[in-house]
């Protein structure tokens, strides 16, 4: 049951069709809110339910008290609040009491018996009811068939003055998310900065919503998730792991001196004690220094002598000196490129980076790591999930964002949350299926699903029954023809000869040719590297050739 002040209120009654009831947010809807709330208890009745309170709301559904079937003119004014259901405590009570003719106290204790639900207790409040219904008048079939739809809805009745109390905190938060939304999504978010779960599902709400999560920021971020003019939410340094609130207190405080220039800059401008190499790293893989415009793979080699300047200058402070020479390089105050004997590093690839992020935010926010595979995924999974349709059988391709295990009868089966950059859906992986694949189903992991489509009856959204699970790898060598290289002549010498045989030797051996073309600025001449070079085309191979040839020089070829 949702508990009083719980802000997430708002998106379970989103989630469960509401909208119609809560879009407009008028106080005459308030009644109705409450009676929702008091709908939200776990239990196979609770859906059927929830579809037929609407559903009578909206004139979509004859409304009678309280079965079209068994119904009696006495139960109407009890009734009439709830369109005919019996939802609350306090209505089996009244029931009680006007049909049968309970006393109050009586009526407490059918209550509370239908609550524990046990049969001797039931048997005997039955026949209760059956003759006190007699007593009134009334046909006693009629009346013991009404006892069974009590009884039934009593199981999962709630208190109304509860519901009350928890359908206004929900109230509340739904008129702030559809008035202030990127405000309301930044405070939730913020009661929740070290849930990082939590933080995936909230921000991928305010997408959603169009409201747009800015990556953090030194120059602009502040301790929680905060709001610019642009209506826009700025992602809280304190979501950033390994910093705390000494190394963000520090870091706000060295703020009102000016923008930070440099990586050099800031290590100068806060204490070395609290933003430390631990705190510095976290902020330069989180993305939080892109502003200063140099890549992150050249702050990061950067770091040692950042660091060590700015221990000097702190140094030299304390002795009372004062480093002309040392306070230059440290601030970034000079016409030289601080960076300069750095901008040799190796860059990242798209995955280094997306990894960098997930490890400092628990996500990723620079795009997603399918982007890296996104024309090879194509060819074995052609649609993206916001493109699909219950067309019965289908290939899906994403990251297992979520897997959550379930024991069963016949064994463990597993519900996973699969996402492509374009959307999620859930797929179902039951015994047989989840015993045999249960290696490949690993959170963060890119996997090709087959199996068969259809609409979940919960959510509306589509899910899938899965059938056969693939990685990435296996699908490719399965179709793959060769492993097609791309190098300028003119890159071509013994050190690039012997970079590409050492490369190539951790994966001979398989049955995937290699091509080498030669590319000139008159044409260009393709190579087929002999039968002991043929390789395993796998995903540590692609990572490594990147490196040695170029991100864009190397791809697979496949058959059609």
């Amino acid at each position: 049951m949702l508990q009083a002040g719980d802000t997430t209120a708002v998106f379970q009654l989103e989630s469960r069709g509401m909208k119609e009831l809560i879009k407009n947010l008028r106080p005459d809807c308030f009644e109705d809110i409450i009676a929702l709330v008091a709908l939200f208890r776990p239990g196979p009745l609770q859906s059927g339910m929830v579809e037929n309170f609407i559903n009578r709301k909206h004139g979509r559904e004859q409304i009678a008290y309280p079965d079209a079937q068994y119904q009696h003119e006495w139960l109407q004014p009890i009734l009439e609040p709830t369109y005919g259901i019996i939802l609350y405590q306090e209505q089996v009570m009244q029931i009680a009491q006007v049909l049968a003719g309970y006393t109050l106290g009586g009526a407490d204790l059918l209550r509370r018996a239908m609550g524990k639900k046990k049969p001797e207790e039931m048997a005997k409040q039955r026949s209760v009811f059956e003759e006190g219904a007699a007593e009134q008048g009334i046909d006693p079939t009629l009346a013991i068939k009404i006892f069974d739809l009590v009884e039934k809805f009593a199981g999962y009745g709630f208190n109304k003055s509860h519901s009350a109390a928890y359908a206004l905190v929900s109230y509340q938060t739904a008129w702030l998310k559809t008035h202030h939304p990127a405000e309301f999504m930044a405070a939730v978010m913020s009661s929740d900065i070290d849930n990082t779960d939590k933080l995936l599902t909230f921000r991928d709400e305010a997408r959603r919503m169009g409201v747009q999560v800015l990556p953090p920021s030194i120059q602009e971020g502040q301790y929680a998730f905060s709001v610019n003019d642009d209506k826009q939410i700025r992602y809280g340094l304190a979501a950033i792991k390994g910093l705390g609130e000494g190394p963000i207190s520090n870091l706000l405080a060295a703020r009102p001196d000016g923008p930070f220039q440099s990586l050099f800059d800031l290590c100068a401008r806060t204490d070395p004690r609290k933003v430390n190499r631990r705190a510095l790293e976290a902020l330069i893989k989180s993305g939080a220094m892109d502003e200063l415009g140099v890549e992150r793979w050249t702050l990061l080699a950067a770091l040692d002598d950042a660091i060590r300047a700015a221990e000097q200058v702190a140094s030299n402070t304390a002795a009372g000196m004062q480093d002309l020479f040392g306070e230059v390089i440290a601030s970034g105050e000079t016409t030289e490129d601080p960076y300069q004997e750095h901008r040799g590093a190796r860059a990242w690839s798209l995955i280094e980076l997306l990894n960098a992020e997930k490890e400092s935010l628990g996500s990723f926010l620079s795009g997603h790591p399918i982007e890296a595979c996104e024309r090879e995924v194509r060819k074995f999974a052609p649609r993206r999930i916001r493109e699909l349709q219950t067309n019965g059988q289908a290939v899906v391709a994403g990251l297992i964002m979520d897997i959550r295990t379930i024991k069963t009868q016949r064994g463990p089966m597993a519900v996973l949350t699969l996402d492509d950059g374009s959307g999620q859906m859930e797929a179902t992986v039951y015994n047989d299926v989840f015993n045999e694949y249960r290696e490949l189903l690993q959170k963060d992991q890119i996997v090709l699903l087959e199996g068969r489509l259809q609409v979940d009856d919960f959510n509306g959204g589509l899910a899938m029954r899965t059938k056969a699970v693939r990685s990435l790898e296996q699908a490719r060598e399965a179709r793959v023809s060769q492993l097609k290289l791309r190098v300028p002549s003119y890159r071509v010498d013994e050190t690039f000869n012997t970079l590409l045989a050492d490369t190539l030797r951790t994966a001979v051996g398989g049955q995937c040719p290699v091509v080498m073309e030669y590319v000139q600025a008159k044409g260009s001449v393709a190579v087929r590297l002999g039968g002991a070079w043929q390789v395993h085309p796998n995903d540590a191979l692609l990572d490594e050739l990147r490196i040695a040839v170029g991100n864009d020089a190397v791809d697979w070829v496949y058959e059609g």
